[in-house]
């Protein structure tokens, strides 16, 4: 939900639109004044400002240049009676992405905010995504790529290999038994092939211990771990 900052020192504006921007499904907070703007502003940050030019404590323009200041890469519409080119290419210029002049159709300035939105979303870049690296000791998996290395020396698994260090990834530590390693890795739960758990891990044990110390260590009647020991 879109969280909007409507700025003008007129009542009956700021109840019209505070009323028609939350019908349409938005979340609002108003302003009478610029440094009320510029503090609602800071506690709560908006996806987008409507912002009166004329206000009693100072101009608009200036709440803009001082919003960009502060970060902020909200949209922002200018709501003015002043309609001379020059006025609008002055609230572009200071970092208004949108000039709607009063009076306003409520329909029309709906169109400007959603389009306002839209390019403000569309420039901005996606967040980077969460780490997909499991670690253990030397040991990366990179999850995105499946890129394994140990002591920053790359590792050619099999896709078994893989799924079988993954599980041993994200248990560091735990005694796993044959059957929980069947079940996680092969989707299996027959005892009767559990052998296969042996030798995968005798496969993947051999890889890793070319680069460094024993990591997977035998429980005897239990099962497997990932530890380094001392």
């Amino acid at each position: 939900m879109n969280r909007i900052l409507v700025v003008d020192d007129q009542p009956n504006i700021l109840d019209l639109l505070d009323t028609v921007l939350r019908f349409h499904g938005f979340t609002v907070d108003t302003a009478a004044t610029a440094a009320r703007a510029i503090a609602a502003a800071a506690e709560h940050p908006p996806d987008l400002v409507l912002l009166d030019v004329m206000l009693p404590d100072g101009d608009g323009m200036a709440v803009c240049r001082r919003l960009r200041e502060t970060g902020l890469d909200a949209g922002i519409i200018f709501l003015t009676a002043r309609d001379a080119d020059a006025d609008q290419v002055s609230g572009l210029a200071f970092g208004g992405d949108d000039y709607v002049t009063k009076p306003f159709d409520v329909e029309v300035l709906l169109a400007r905010v959603r389009a306002v939105l839209r390019r403000v979303r569309a420039a901005t870049p996606p967040p980077a995504p969460p780490s997909t690296t499991l670690r253990y000791a030397d040991v990366e998996l990179d999850e995105a790529t499946l890129r394994v290395t140990r002591a920053g020396e790359p590792l050619s698994l099999s896709p078994t290999e893989l799924r079988l260090l993954r599980y041993f990834l994200i248990n560091p530590g735990l005694v796993l038994s044959r059957s929980q390693i069947l079940a996680a890795v092969w989707e299996m739960d027959s005892a009767a092939v559990s052998n296969v758990v042996d030798t995968y891990v005798g496969y993947l044990r051999r890889k890793l211990d070319r680069h460094g110390p024993p990591l997977i260590v035998t429980r005897r009647g239990w099962g497997y771990a990932l530890q380094l020991e001392s």
